[in-house]
């Protein structure tokens, strides 16, 4: 995610960013972003994550956040055990 209240929302998306702040121009609340990046980072990595669905955890909605969404980041190791 990249941008905060004062971006340019459609250049954000433009250079190549997932999702990007504020396409409402609106102010965002600081926690907004990080949001986002927890939402990136503990969602298993076959899972697709809309902007639809991070905007639903946010508390300006989908004035405060858009894209077009990302895949999951998180890895399950397998563990080896031995018996």
């Amino acid at each position: 995610m990249h941008g905060a209240c004062q971006s340019f929302y459609e250049a954000i998306m433009e250079a190549g960013a997932d999702f990007a702040s504020s396409p409402g121009r609106i102010l965002i609340d600081f926690i907004d972003p990080l949001i986002v990046a927890r939402t990136v980072a503990t969602t298993d990595k076959r899972v697709y994550i809309s902007a639809r669905e991070i905007s639903k955890q946010i508390k300006e909605g989908e004035k405060g956040i858009s894209g077009i969404g990302a895949m999951g980041k998180r890895k399950f190791i397998a563990d080896n055990v031995i018996k």
